[in-house]
């Protein structure tokens, strides 16, 4: 559990500078929200990186390989983080927009690559029955790590320059090279025997074999609908409060606060309460409560920019982030099987990033023309679909002890 903190910490960090620190700085240098929008696709690699996590599967680093497979290639990308993440700052988006983009796209590529052998080596150290508990306890890591770049980078933005913040919101990766250097590598090996074309294949048809075609899209398009509206509602989160006449200095103490603490305290609730009803349950259960949240963002946008509702409504809308992430990530672990855990666990996290990646992209071309208010009434019209696919998914008259039994091994 312990590690569970250190390994959601390291996945975070550097998302959270992509989603909040990236676009406030946009925002401050006078770039559009059009093209703010746009640069949710720099985050392509989330929704890509089941394409090389065969490789990183099958072997060891070069000049790391002593580490072992899960330690090298996590040393590697968070070395490759704290390096592109400084470097960043010392760009210029009003001239070189393009050039941002394409640091930005690194940043992105290095995190989702670090994401693939995090979540394996989580998926591995955590026995089945441990796994609710242990991925809420990661999650609620991961948006701790939020408080680097959505909080104190924020804050410090108002006293010095962009480019020693980014050098300083960089070196929190020491984080993850801490956990790196410190844990001892899993001892399932089974995939590094195989060959590269079984290690590609395998994980696909071991999973269309337990699922069937049905099964496996149903499976899928819930992994993208599920949080869908969510996504899209926070996306354009601080612009959307620098909009409404909120200070950088505002943001980090205020609306970040609001949005950390209920979102974790939703998710180890969620943990709790995933132990009692089941993974399935939970999912219907905050599904609702992040469905209804999403109003909350609807009401502020009509009202007068008073911190106290700010933080109101924050808070409610996190903690169904909170509730609902923790259940869905649970859901995905679920889902995997030991024996191929990087590979599938890549495929479905990837899956679940592309509404962060290409819906996203669009929220700043709907908000120009619609509003803010229209837009948010759009994302909760949006939530729906993926409510409704978990009568197939899953069934609330499935009791939690049957879930165990149907878990992947």
């Amino acid at each position: 559990m312990l590690a569970c903190i250190f390994i959601g910490f390291a996945s975070g960090m550097p998302l959270y500078v992509l989603l909040q620190l990236v676009p406030a700085w946009l925002r401050d240098e006078g770039v559009s929200l059009v093209e703010i929008g746009l640069f949710a696709l720099v985050g392509i690699p989330y929704t890509w990186k089941f394409l090389w996590a065969p490789f990183m599967d099958r072997w060891s680093p070069p000049l790391l390989g002593r580490l072992g497979r899960r330690r090298g290639w996590m040393l590697l990308c968070q070395l490759a983080l704290l390096l592109s993440i400084g470097f960043l700052g010392q760009l210029e988006p009003a001239v070189s927009t393009a050039v941002v983009a394409w640091v930005a796209l690194s940043v992105a590529f290095f995190s989702a690559s670090q994401d693939v052998v995090l979540d394996a080596f989580r998926r591995e150290i955590l026995p089945d029955e441990e796994l609710g508990l242990g991925n809420s306890i990661h999650v609620q890591a991961y948006r701790i790590a939020g408080l680097v770049p959505g909080s104190l980078s924020l804050i410090l933005a108002d006293i010095m320059p962009w480019s020693s913040v980014f050098w300083i919101t960089g070196s929190f990766m020491l984080v993850g090279v801490g956990l790196t250097v410190m844990v001892k590598e899993p001892e399932t090996e089974k995939v590094a025997l195989m060959g590269l074309r079984r290690a590609v294949v395998a994980p696909f048809f071991e999973y269309l074999n337990r699922r069937g075609w049905s099964g496996l899209l149903l499976v899928l398009s819930f992994m993208f609908l599920y949080k869908l509206g969510d996504n899209m509602a926070t996306a354009l989160a601080t612009p959307f409060y620098l909009d409404m006449g909120f200070s950088k200095t505002e943001i980090g103490l205020v609306a970040k606060h609001a949005a950390l603490w209920p979102a974790i305290a939703g998710g180890l609730l969620g943990g709790i309460v995933m132990i009692r009803v089941g993974i399935n349950r939970s999912l219907w259960l905050f599904g609702l409560v992040q469905l209804v949240s999403i109003f909350g963002f609807a009401i502020l946008s009509a009202s007068e920019a008073e911190l106290w509702l700010l933080a109101s409504v924050i808070g409610f809308e996190y903690l169904g982030v909170g509730l609902g992430t923790a259940a869905f990530t649970a859901f995905l672990a679920r889902e995997t099987s030991r024996v191929f855990a990087a590979t599938q666990f890549a495929l479905f996290t990837a899956l679940a990033a592309l509404p962060r990646t290409f819906a996203n992209a669009s929220t700043g071309v709907i908000v120009e023309q619609t509003g803010w208010l229209s837009f948010f009434l759009l994302c909760a019209a949006l939530a729906l679909p993926g409510m409704l696919l978990l009568v197939w998914v899953a069934p609330w008259k499935r009791s939690a002890s049957a879930e165990g039994e149907s878990g992947a091994v």
